[in-house]
């Protein structure tokens, strides 16, 4: 028996990199999969390597995707938080009301929302389980992700924390996964693109949505707050690493 089998789970992002990766993933572990993103053509992209089990929702209104969510493939039994955004000019000097506004949405208003608005149904239907796709970003700081970006990171993990401490009694879990270094489109954004040399090396959505899987795949009675994952060569660390091994 698949793993997922009888599930239904609504991924965001799914039109690209991690989401996609998760979606397809889930899928064929037998889960009935909700798709959601900014474009359409991507997510009929991901449907069409997916099959007869992807749904395209529309997330113009949360309400009424949840909506379409449940008439379609009913639950959802999951929730996947993937959909986010960073900015080139994301230091402080370059920051504007407009882009402060656009990182604090995208990679925190925007689940904060798809989470409270799954939860009653979750609670109704005996449990759920959310899975935030954060960022090392969000445990730590650096110049790399941005002032806006991290902010957000840290507050998506701590919604994230909040979930489970009001929502385990429910039968409610929440697992926050905070990657480092990913290998999707996100990375075109940089302000400093990172060497071609170094792409193979990070970590790839397939890194990640394994990780998911595993989550989803726990007995009720854990729960995986957190989840941390980094490349084995940090590459920003590398050069110090390096003189380190020469002493």
């Amino acid at each position: 028996m698949k793993r997922l089998e009888g599930k239904s789970a609504w991924v965001t992002g799914a039109g690209s990199g991690i989401g996609r990766a998760i979606a397809i993933l889930f899928a064929q572990e037998g889960a009935k999969v909700a798709l959601t993103g900014r474009r359409t053509a991507p997510l009929e992209e991901t449907a069409a390597m997916i099959g007869s089990g992807a749904v395209i929702v529309p997330c113009d209104q949360i309400a009424a995707a949840l909506a379409t969510v449940e008439s379609s493939i009913g639950g959802p039994d999951i929730l996947v938080n993937n959909a986010g955004v960073n900015l080139p000019k994301r230091y402080m000097h370059q920051l504007t009301p407009d882009s402060i506004r656009a990182l604090v949405d995208g990679n925190l208003t925007a689940p904060f929302m798809t989470s409270i608005a799954v939860l009653p149904g979750m609670r109704k239907r005996g449990g759920g389980h959310l899975i935030q796709i954060a960022s090392m970003a969000g445990k730590g700081i650096s110049f790399l992700s941005g002032p806006g970006y991290t902010a957000a990171k840290h507050g998506f993990v701590a919604l994230s924390q909040s979930i489970n401490q009001e929502n385990g009694i429910h039968n409610i879990r929440s697992c926050c996964i905070c990657p480092g270094e990913v290998a999707t489109d996100i990375l075109k954004n940089r302000p400093e693109p990172v060497p071609a040399e170094d792409i193979e090396r990070l970590l790839q959505p397939e890194d990640i949505a394994a990780m998911a899987l595993f989550v989803a795949t726990m007995p009720a009675r854990a729960n995986i707050t957190e989840m941390l994952v980094t490349p084995t060569y940090m590459r920003l660390l590398a050069p110090q690493a390096k003189k380190v091994a020469a002493m």
